[in-house]
């Protein structure tokens, strides 16, 4: 981790893959279609450019009065937009998921009251290897080192409190408050947080934006990120010890993990997937990086809250590759997985571990399974043996005329929704549980936050994902204990002209920590859902709200939303029974009740 504060280091030439970069040796990033002259050369209209150039069109924020000059030469550059959000939390939420959808997000917040307000979302963003920018407007350069006390402060002579809180939640920190390093520190930032594929952050002196430099130069300066490469020997090594690993099992299988994403292997999955034969299982939080219309996928593998079948097959293999995978208590169902290290390949961004040893590092994921494609035996055993055992799904009941609602019923209505034109963004709790049972449509996206798990994250990552990409159409699904958190952007969304579907589920309080541990304090106060956002919109922007309580109601509702309200953003309260949970949901929520109340061990 590192920390720069006005002190001068040398920049080392940084590498990404994010967003629309090309991986090849050295690129220079330029948008030709911005206009990069400026009459003249300053800090603040350097920092935008450069934003420009990384491809963040969109800046989320809150203004205040250590941003605000700042927030004039980020407005000033053309093809950057600021998106004023209702608080701090929802920024940070936003450019997470406009990261997301983009490849790289970016916030704006003023000095510690902002800074510590959007810290939740940082580390969040920090735990799902999102590359974001967090750029804090800070004290006027000449109160460093003046002992003076501040207003936004906590009364102190002393402003590294913000600094030394965002140290373990980014992989970077540059407090900028002169000119002569600045344009090394706002260079080295942004590219570390595309390196490295986590958050950044950016203090800048309140009154140096306007200034001009002679560093800030006025034409285009080619911004060089050297490609990471894998070590050729370790490679060799690592795609041979495991091609002989995988050849002599009798039914092996490979599982996508949430790490492709960072690793930018998720197609070199899908083409060892194709040379292999394997049968293809996805981690939960991997949803949506391995097409589910691939000819050899089985599910979802989470222990024994698994989609159909797919746990049987995952577990009995003799030999299992998993491609970016993250064991913790939630994506181990308490700890409850049947797997065996000896059996398993686990493939980390730059690191390859088989069985209990040996360890190959300084090799890229991406090449090691294009590799490995090519040395492997076909296998379809685990897959016909996923065919032999496969039973149909089901249909829930059918619903008798006016039945009150079921979760099942709802979420079969939802399935026929998704297209390629489509994503879907689930809120922590239930709807992990019912979004992971969807099956994707060939272009339709998918994301949670299963890492983290912040209740009120949906919110913000709803308006961040649909800024970035207009294109689709955002569908999410967001608990009415987990929307008091965060309801207020929805205010943002409108403003913004956004054409998302919410469905809000309405069960009365805290559903999935029920299942964990119940008590008084999981019920909430009900609100009216539909008349707060219909207060929210005001009549002004476009926006339909509706209460859904049967089947009759969901159908029309559905109908509605995606044909005569296509364009409008659309609130659908669908209203349930407040013990109406998956039966993943009570599973799950057993075992990780019991890993939490584990006592402790003996002394």
């Amino acid at each position: 981790m590192d920390v720069k504060n006005g002190a001068i280091d040398t920049c080392k030439p940084q590498h990404t893959d994010v967003g629309c970069l090309p991986t090849v040796n050295a690129v220079t990033i330029h948008n030709p279609a911005v206009p990069l002259n400026s009459p003249e050369p300053t800090l603040g209209r350097h920092l935008a450019r450069r934003l420009v150039q990384v491809g963040v069109t969109d800046v989320f924020g809150v203004p205040g009065d250590f941003n605000l000059a700042l927030l004039d030469h980020l407005i000033d550059e053309p093809g950057l937009n600021f998106v004023g959000c209702c608080n701090e939390l929802n920024a940070g939420y936003a450019a997470d998921g406009y990261a997301r959808a983009h490849g790289v997000g970016a916030c704006v917040v003023t000095f510690t009251v902002g800074g510590l307000s959007v810290l939740n979302a940082i580390a969040g963003a920090y735990s799902e290897n999102l590359p974001l920018i967090c750029i804090v407007g800070g004290p006027n350069s000449n109160d460093y080192g003046t002992n003076r006390i501040l207003h936004h402060t906590i009364g102190l002579p002393d402003f590294t409190q913000e600094l030394r809180c965002f140290q373990t939640v980014t992989c970077y920190q540059a407090v900028v408050n002169n000119l002569e390093d600045a344009h090394e520190m706002i260079d080295t930032a942004i590219a570390t947080s595309l390196k490295e594929s986590k958050p950044v952050y950016i203090n800048i002196s309140c009154n140096l934006p306007g200034i001009p430099h002679p560093t800030f130069s006025r034409e285009p300066v080619p911004f060089f990120i050297a490609p990471r490469l894998s070590n050729k020997m370790g490679l060799e090594a690592a795609v041979e010890a495991a091609a002989e690993f995988l050849n002599k099992a009798v039914k092996p299988v490979i599982v996508g993990g949430p790490k492709m994403r960072v690793a930018k292997a998720c197609d070199a999955f899908v083409e060892l997937a194709d040379a292999s034969g394997y049968a293809v299982a996805v981690m939960p939080s991997a949803k949506g990086m391995v097409p589910e219309y691939h000819p050899h996928f089985i599910g979802t593998y989470w222990g024994a809250v698994s989609t159909a079948f797919c746990a049987e097959i995952v577990e009995s293999a003799d030999a299992y590759l998993f491609a970016g995978p993250i064991f913790n208590d939630y994506s181990s169902v308490g700890y409850s997985l049947l797997l065996k290290r000896e059996k398993t390949i686990n493939v980390q961004p730059d690191r390859v571990t088989i069985g209990n040893g040996p360890a190959f590092g300084c090799i890229l994921m991406k090449d090691f399974l294009a590799a490995l494609g090519k040395r492997l035996k076909h296998n379809t055993t685990a897959y016909e043996n996923y065919r032999r055992i496969y039973v149909p799904e089901g249909h829930p009941l059918k619903c008798e005329p006016k039945e009150a609602l079921r979760v099942n019923v709802l979420f079969e209505h939802i399935q026929r929704m998704l297209s390629g034109d489509t994503v879907v963004i689930a809120e922590t709790g239930d709807s992990w549980f019912n979004c992971q049972k969807l099956k994707l449509p060939k272009g339709c996206g998918y994301e949670f936050q299963m890492q983290y798990g912040s209740i009120g994250w949906a919110v913000g990552a709803t308006l961040g994902y649909a800024q970035a990409a207009k294109e689709k159409r955002v569908i999410a699904f967001i608990g009415d204990g987990s929307f008091q958190v965060t309801a207020q952007d929805i205010s943002t969304m409108l403003k913004c002209g956004q054409r998302t579907i919410i469905f809000l589920i309405n069960n009365g309080g805290y559903t999935i920590e029920v299942e964990i541990h119940d008590g008084p304090y999981n019920v909430i106060k009900n609100w009216n859902y539909t008349g707060l956002v219909d207060a929210i919109h005001n009549g002004q922007g476009k926006c339909w709200t509706t209460k859904v309580r049967c089947e009759e109601e969901l159908v029309e509702a559905i109908e509605t939303a995606t044909e005569t309200k296509k364009d409008s953003l659309c609130f659908i309260e669908v209203i349930v029974h407040k013990d109406d949970t998956s039966k993943e949901l009570l599973e799950w929520g057993s075992r990780v009740s019991a890993a939490n109340s584990r006592p402790p061990n003996p002394q």
